[in-house]
């Protein structure tokens, strides 16, 4: 069923203004859902192959991501991801310096579990440091892994053990950092420590001058250093004013992260156009378009780093691949969405642009045409209200008159 973009908005519409339990309307009416999702993805899909086509000399890596630039500098990090044992995530630091509108822990980043001390999560289990050579001496090692959640430098002291214990056994590290608590002293000691590779979140602190500065010391002690940041359109002009101060420092990598929603960020973006892709990730539009913008002028200006397309397409991969090499049934994966419901309202500015069109339209059977399923949808209604089922964001004039 291809519905038309007219009859999405209609039932799009009424189905954001219920009230109640929707889950049986939800159900019920899932060809709809289904199909207004799927158009709306395929417009999105032909905008991103025009723009794709577009640009000279855009790579891949056997089909599971796009990259422009020299493949000797493609982080080995994200090769891991794609083609080893997957995202490995190894958690200590559970706090953040900064807050950012984009950030998947938003809502809730002041609530975030600490790790014990002297404590590490690893694979979801608690160890400590003294476990690893046991650990390793009777695991699989992985073909790499990432220190992530918040910002490692609040703790950075605390890492370069485990850093060179991982390394001595030869598995490959890397590490995200918001860059504004580098210094030459710890960036020298992580590179000391066997630290692979260094992933700076420039969007984080607006393309500032310390950590542009920062970048280029890191790559003074650790062998691959770049940026991974989300794509916006802050960020999009932030880079183009410092574009020529940012690609002296030598890195070798701009990963452009497309920007996707979870409960905890979701707020700070309602009203923007969104799509969702693979029945899995909700993405504003505008940021992958960023990243091919960036990739087109990465190559018309020949610049001497890799741009790579950290896409939805991307993650949809990395999972495909993690479930893989975890011995899971073929076809299995775990790309899903965010979100442990269906969010209507999210796609209402999609379909009141103008501007998007429908690839090919076809008219709805009498059966789901709206006017002939209002008494079924009341009939399916709970009425009585209930927390889990209300919106969890609030408009901006109702934050206004608070």
């Amino acid at each position: 069923m291809k519905i038309s973009k007219k009859d999405a908005l209609e039932w799009f519409s009424h189905l954001s203004s219920l009230s109640g339990d929707k889950t049986e309307v939800f159900k019920r009416f899932s060809p709809i859902i289904d199909s207004t999702v799927r158009q709306i993805e395929l417009a999105v899909n032909k905008r991103h192959q025009e723009m794709k086509d577009e640009i000279a000399d855009l790579k891949n890596l056997k089909g599971r991501t796009f990259f422009v630039g020299d493949q000797q500098k493609f982080p080995k990090g994200c090769v891991s991801c794609l083609f080893g044992d997957g995202l490995g995530g190894i958690r200590k630091t559970h706090q953040c310096n900064l807050l950012c509108k984009f950030c998947y822990y938003h809502d809730n980043i002041d609530n975030q579990e600490p790790i014990p001390d002297g404590m590490w999560e690893i694979g979801e289990t608690l160890y400590y440091e003294e476990d690893i050579d046991l650990l390793l001496s009777i695991q699989k090692k992985p073909s790499g892994i990432a220190y992530v959640y918040l910002e490692p430098f609040l703790d950075i002291e605390k890492y370069y053990g485990i850093i060179k214990k991982l390394s001595e056994a030869g598995i490959y590290q890397h590490m995200y950092t918001n860059g504004s608590l580098c210094t030459r002293e710890n960036l020298q000691k992580l590179g000391e420590a066997g630290l692979n590779e260094l992933r700076f979140n420039l969007g984080a602190v607006k393309c500032s001058d310390k950590v542009i500065e920062n970048m280029a010391i890191a790559k003074e002690y650790i062998p691959m250093v770049g940026i991974e940041t989300p794509m916006t359109p802050e960020f999009y002009e932030e880079f183009q004013e410092k574009k020529e101060k940012i690609l002296a420092t030598g890195i070798d990598f701009i990963n452009c992260a497309e920007l996707h929603f979870g409960e905890d960020n979701i707020n700070n973006y309602v009203g923007e156009r969104m799509y969702m892709a693979r029945r899995g990730y909700i993405s504003p539009l505008w940021s992958r378009e960023i990243t091919f913008k960036l990739m087109k002028q990465a190559c018309d200006e020949n610049w001497p780093v890799v741009v790579h397309d950290c896409s939805n397409h991307t993650k949809y991969s990395r999972e495909l691949n993690k479930n893989s090499k975890q011995g899971q049934p073929f076809g299995s994966t775990t790309y899903v969405s965010e979100f442990d419901r269906f969010l209507p309202h999210l796609f209402l500015a999609t379909l009141e642009d103008e501007s998007f069109v429908f690839i090919e339209e076809a008219e709805l059977p009498e059966n789901l045409k709206l006017e002939n399923c209002l008494d079924e949808i009341d009939f399916l209604i709970v009425d009585d209200e209930d927390e889990m089922y209300e919106d969890f964001f609030v408009e901006e004039d109702e934050e206004e008159e608070e």
